[in-house]
């Protein structure tokens, strides 16, 4: 059966039949490789979900793109670049404002996604960087906070850094998906960073993060291949080595003979 993009209506539908996979995507190649290995979900800048080609290497993603509520500004234009995004491709849109602006989107039909739990622009109401909901009484916070989102219109909610119980509990009493970054297995979906995968991560490795693979050391290896190759062209200019006979273009001898004698009598 050929894979199709799901819609909102189909994520709903697989409430608590499963895990879908969802990747932080920013590049072309990594939508493509998330398109060949059959991730679910992404979430993706502005600029690459509007790229011209995005749509043509990964056309089955559900694509979530966004802006915090730092850089958008009001409910008004929030409105505004939700309209434009989901114009020219996305399938959701993120939004860490207050309830109202969500609201106010989802009265609009956007497909809204909140953010519970860790959330990095709102980081300083929770004690920094650091899991949210270890206490009864912050856990209940967090259910009033999802069940919130749920009665505002948003459909799903990233529920980061949270005590897999907690979230789990959540997520089985709401109709809203949970979509799970290092909340463990009872939500919706599993979300990582690509670049946490791929290990091109060089800062802080957060503790819900696995590594697959070991670009770092590859594009390090290919940065030292670009050096090298670098000086060998300049030892070869410096030493007269290029360019050679090969690498030039040649007149024909009697063209040549003409040309200097014009220029001897010029």
């Amino acid at each position: 059966m050929t894979r199709k993009k799901p819609t909102v209506a189909d994520l709903k539908a697989l409430k608590g039949k499963g895990q879908l996979l969802m990747l932080r995507i920013t590049t072309l190649e990594e939508a493509a490789a998330a398109e060949e290995a059959g991730i679910d979900i992404v979430s993706l800048p502005p600029e690459l979900v509007t790229h011209p080609r995005y749509r043509e290497v990964a056309p089955t993603l559900f694509s979530m793109t966004g802006m915090t509520h730092l850089e958008c500004g009001t409910k008004e234009d929030y409105l505004r670049f939700c309209g434009n995004m989901l114009w020219k491709g996305a399938d959701a849109v993120y939004c860490s404002g207050s309830l109202d602006t969500v609201a106010f989107l989802a009265n609009e039909h956007i497909p809204v996604v909140g953010h519970v739990g860790l959330v990095p622009s709102r980081a300083t109401w929770t004690g920094g960087f650091k899991a949210v909901g270890k206490s009864a009484d912050s856990a209940l916070a967090l259910f009033d906070e999802c069940q919130a989102y749920q009665d505002a219109g948003a459909f799903a909610v990233e529920i980061e850094v949270v005590p897999v119980e907690v979230a789990t509990a959540i997520s089985a009493r709401l109709e809203l998906l949970l979509w799970s970054m290092g909340a463990g297995p009872g939500c919706d979906s599993q979300y990582l960073f690509a670049e946490d995968i791929l290990g091109t991560n060089r800062n802080h490795m957060p503790r819900h993060s696995k590594v697959y693979r070991n670009f770092a050391a590859e594009y390090d290896r290919l940065q030292a291949e670009r050096v090298a190759a670098f000086k060998e062209f300049a030892a070869d200019v410096q030493s007269g080595a290029y360019p050679e006979d090969k690498h030039v273009v040649k007149m024909d001898p009697a063209e040549l003979a003409s040309f200097n004698a014009a220029l001897a009598k010029a």
